[in-house]
């Protein structure tokens, strides 16, 4: 059946993946917090957990802020479905727990599809919001973690 103009696409899921974390910062924190929405919410949903699927494989940068563009860089490609994983003709529902600009949703989803996925929604459970820095500055700041990062206004598109 084919969906009408203006009408929801279809939500229905087969697994519930949080967004992993590299093995460094894992270790640092000792948790995933995208694991932690992710694991009730698939509880609740009735859904397979499937946090194996998705691995990350390459570490985050050294480097505590990055430009938009940095950003993007970093994460394009630093995500791939685990060995073996079967990921075919799935409905992934991925998780994670803040969207900054969506370079890691944006890695993630190429994974998944790139491995045959049927298709990819994603839950953010905060969203960062842009402000601008000083008067007629031109810059825009939004805080990842506990850094504070500014880009220029025109390099943003929300």
């Amino acid at each position: 059946m084919r969906a009408c103009p203006g009408t929801l696409p279809d939500l229905r899921n087969d697994r519930v993946v949080p967004v992993p974390l590299d093995a460094d910062r894992l270790r640092e924190r000792g948790y995933n917090q995208a694991e932690l929405i992710a694991r009730p919410l698939a509880k609740h949903l009735n859904l397979e957990f499937g946090a194996y699927l998705l691995v990350r494989t390459k570490p985050r940068s050294s480097r505590p802020v990055l430009s938009r563009t940095e950003r993007c860089t970093s994460v394009r490609g630093a995500y791939a479905t685990r060995d073996g994983a079967a990921v075919d003709n799935l409905r992934i529902l991925l998780v994670d727990d803040v969207l900054t600009i969506g370079a890691t949703l944006d890695a993630c989803s190429r994974a998944h599809k790139k491995a045959s996925a049927a298709g990819v929604l994603a839950l953010m459970v905060a969203r960062v919001v842009a402000r601008e820095s000083g008067r007629n500055s031109g810059q825009v700041q939004y805080r990842q973690g506990r850094e504070t990062e500014s880009a220029s206004k025109a390099s943003l598109k929300w």
